[in-house]
């Protein structure tokens, strides 16, 4: 395995998938809303700003865990664990993509500037809320709902109230979709003092959560096209993210949780993407860009 390769396994480069097409949402809204003209640099400093920030995270998480990922068989394959990358030089991957990320952010406008730090101290924060709350998967959730509320505040400079919804929409489901994943880590969780929904309650307990919190995600999918003259691209790229992440919840039940990684990897993946093709579809549609 070459070091590109390497380093894309460490941080998971794949699940990308999940936040950044809200990113791109986001910025699509913040242009059109606000009849910003196009500047293809700002949309490559928010691509960059996006891979460096889930970089630093993803990277600073497995440097963080990598004690106890090596004591859990479903981890101890890992990148740190294993041995294929040292925990010294995880931990100046994740220092060059942070210094990157705030070098690039700071470019972009002054509340980038102001903002970038506190968001990855969110980011690199994260990995440590396991060790004291059970509340980490919303911290989880906050980490990517950056995204949206970034890219809008990269084109505009201010925040409002659409993008604010839609980063909740991705809190919460990042939120219900960390707890189903939990799941698998629930009695090792236990036995090591380690917090989370699962660990908390029982897996009935957990799923009840999960759905409350994914139901949020849907009522946020509906007040966001509220706040805009949303059309029928819209309402069907909400109805086909509500009906993927109810799926979700058919395949993982307390006694069947052998579909947790479809429903983690696949299923949150195409909703991202689904959600976000239809509803950036219909923005170009609704501001007479079609």
């Amino acid at each position: 395995m070459n070091r590109i390769a390497r380093y894309a396994s460490l941080v998971k480069f794949a699940h990308t998938v999940f936040a950044l097409p809200f990113a791109l949402l986001g910025y699509t809204y913040a242009l059109l809303s606000t009849g910003t003209p196009f500047e293809g640099r700002v949309l490559v400093k928010i691509l960059f700003c996006m891979v460096l920030a889930r970089n630093s995270a993803m990277g600073f998480n497995r440097w963080a865990d990598r004690k106890i990922d090596a004591l859990n068989a479903r981890t101890a394959g890992r990148e740190i664990p294993a041995g294929i990358i040292s925990p010294r030089a995880a931990l100046w991957f994740v220092a060059v993509n942070a210094v990157l990320f705030l070098a690039v952010a700071a470019t972009i406008n002054r509340l980038t500037l102001l903002l970038a730090p506190v968001a990855l101290a969110v980011l690199l924060g994260y990995s440590y809320t396991k060790r004291f709350t059970s509340l980490a998967h919303l911290v989880l959730g906050l980490s990517l709902a950056i995204a949206p509320s970034g890219a809008y505040i990269a084109v505009t400079g201010t925040l409002a109230w659409a993008p604010a919804v839609l980063s909740l929409l991705v809190m919460t489901w990042c939120g219900g979709f960390d707890i189903i994943y939990a799941l698998q880590d629930r009695e090792f969780d236990r036995s090591h003092g380690l917090h989370s929904v699962p660990a908390r309650f029982s897996p009935a307990g957990a799923l009840t959560v999960s759905c409350v919190l994914h139901a949020l995600s849907v009522a946020a999918t509906v007040l966001f096209g509220a706040l805009y003259p949303s059309g029928g691209l819209y309402m069907a790229g909400a109805l086909l993210f509500s009906g993927i992440v109810i799926a979700e919840h058919l395949l993982v039940t307390p006694t069947r949780t052998a579909n947790i990684g479809i429903a983690f990897g696949t299923l949150n993946g195409i909703a991202s993407l689904v959600f976000a093709a239809f509803a950036v579809a219909d923005l170009l549609t609704v501001y007479g860009i079609f």
